[in-house]
C-alpha cells in the first residue's frame, strides 16, 4: 500500500514537473513572439479623422453591399470582399465592369484597417482613400463620384442616414463621406484566432505543431517582413529578394510599387502582404497562380529568405499559419433602401 502512493506521489511530481516545463517553453516562445507580434485588439480600431460611430457603421455596411454604387449595378465592395469566404473573392485576379478580368489578386478586407497602407502597391494610404479607387476603376465598378452620389441622393432612405451618420453637415451625401462610411463599417471586420489566444497568456492556443511553425517562422526570418498585429501589412520589399520568381507567379508586365513612384528601385515591390486568414484565402501573391499555402510557403522562402524548407518545416509553417484564421464577426446582410423614379439607371451598354 505504502508503494503504491509513493508511485502515485512520484507521478503526480513527474506530470506537475513536466507541466512546469511545457509552461515555460510556451511563456519564453510568447516573450519571444510579443518582439514581432501583437494580439488584434478587443476593441474596434480608431481611424484618423474618421470618428466611428454606430451611425457611421450601419451606413458603411449598407454602401458596402449595395451593387448600385457601380455603373452597372451589378458589382459592390462585396463582390471582390465576400465575407462569407475569407474576405475575398477567392479568384485569381477580380472579375469587374463587363466582365474584365482584373490585374491583381483581391486581398481580404478582414483586419485591413490595420495595414499601414492599401492595395499591393500601397498607392492608398488608408482605407476610406481605398473605398474610392474602385468604384472609379474601369476595370472595377467604373461609375463617377457625381453618378455615385446621384445614386444616393435619389434615395429618401440614404439622405436620413448620411444624415445621422454626419450630423451638422449641410450636405452629408458626398463621395468622402460615402467613403468615412465604408471606412468604419470595414475597421470593425476584426478577427481574433487562435494566435491572439496564445498571445494573451493561453498555453493552449496553439498546437504542438503550430508552435513549432512559429519558431520557424522567426528563426528562418519571415517575421521580417511579416510582423506586427497583422503579421505583415506594412513595409515594402521586393519579390525576388534572393531569387526572382518565374513569370509564372511574377508577371512582368506588374511592376509593383514602381507605378506609384516612378522610381527604379521600387520596380517589381510591393507591399507585405498580411498574412491573417491565410489560410482561407487562397490563392496566392498578386497574381493568384498560387493555390496550395505550403507551396507559396515554400517560394517565399526561396525567393525571399535562400532557403529551401524541409516538408516538414514547410508543413509546421502552415500549422502556425493556420492558427491567424481568426473568427469572422457576424454580420447582418443589409435591406437596402429601394430605388426612385430620379435613381440613374444603368444602360445596356454597361452591363454588356
Amino acid at each position: 500500500m505504502l508503494k503504491e502512493v509513493r508511485m502515485k506521489r512520484f507521478i503526480s511530481i513527474l506530470f506537475m514537473s513536466t507541466c512546469l516545463v511545457g509552461a515555460a517553453e510556451a511563456n519564453d516562445l510568447r516573450d519571444t513572439a510579443l518582439e514581432y507580434f501583437k494580439p488584434l485588439p478587443s476593441t474596434i480600431p480608431s481611424v484618423r479623422d474618421n470618428p466611428i460611430t454606430p451611425e457611421k457603421i450601419d451606413l458603411g455596411k449598407a454602401l458596402f453591399f449595395d451593387p448600385r454604387l457601380s455603373a452597372s449595378g451589378v458589382f459592390s465592395c462585396y463582390s471582390c470582399h465576400n465575407l462569407t469566404t475569407g474576405g475575398d473573392d477567392n479568384l485569381e485576379t477580380s472579375i469587374g465592369h463587363g466582365w474584365q478580368i482584373g490585374p491583381r489578386n483581391s486581398p481580404t478586407v478582414f483586419n485591413a484597417v490595420l495595414n499601414e497602407a492599401q492595395f499591393w502597391d500601397g498607392r492608398a494610404e488608408d482605407l476610406k482613400e481605398q473605398a474610392k479607387g474602385p468604384i472609379q476603376a474601369g476595370v472595377e465598378m467604373a461609375n463617377t463620384p457625381e453618378n455615385a452620389i446621384a445614386t444616393l441622393m435619389s434615395m429618401p432612405q440614404y439622405r436620413d442616414w448620411f444624415t445621422a451618420a454626419f450630423p451638422g453637415e449641410g450636405q452629408p451625401v458626398t463621395f468622402d463621406n460615402m467613403a468615412k462610411a465604408i471606412e468604419a463599417f470595414e475597421a470593425t471586420l476584426i478577427t481574433p484566432g487562435p494566435f491572439d489566444s496564445f498571445l494573451n497568456g493561453n498555453d493552449d492556443g496553439l498546437t504542438p505543431q503550430a508552435k513549432d511553425g512559429l519558431v520557424l517562422f522567426i528563426d528562418k526570418g519571415c517575421a521580417t517582413c511579416h510582423s506586427g498585429v497583422n503579421v505583415g501589412g506594412h513595409g515594402y520589399y521586393p519579390f525576388g529578394l534572393i531569387e526572382k520568381p518565374g513569370a509564372e507567379i511574377l508577371p512582368p508586365g506588374d511592376k509593383g510599387r514602381f507605378a506609384v513612384t516612378e522610381t527604379v528601385d521600387d520596380e517589381y515591390v510591393f507591399r507585405a502582404s498580411p498574412l491573417r486568414n491565410v489560410a482561407v484565402t487562397a490563392p496566392y501573391f498578386h497574381s493568384g497562380k498560387v493555390w496550395d499555402l505550403k507551396v507559396a510557403v515554400q517560394i517565399m522562402a526561396e525567393s525571399q529568405l535562400g532557403e529551401e524548407l524541409t516538408d516538414g518545416e514547410a508543413e509546421a509553417i502552415v500549422a502556425f499559419l493556420e492558427s491567424l484564421t481568426g473568427k469572422v464577426p457576424e454580420v447582418t446582410v443589409p435591406v437596402l433602401p429601394p430605388e426612385t423614379a430620379e435613381t440613374p439607371r444603368p444602360t445596356a451598354e454597361l452591363i454588356r
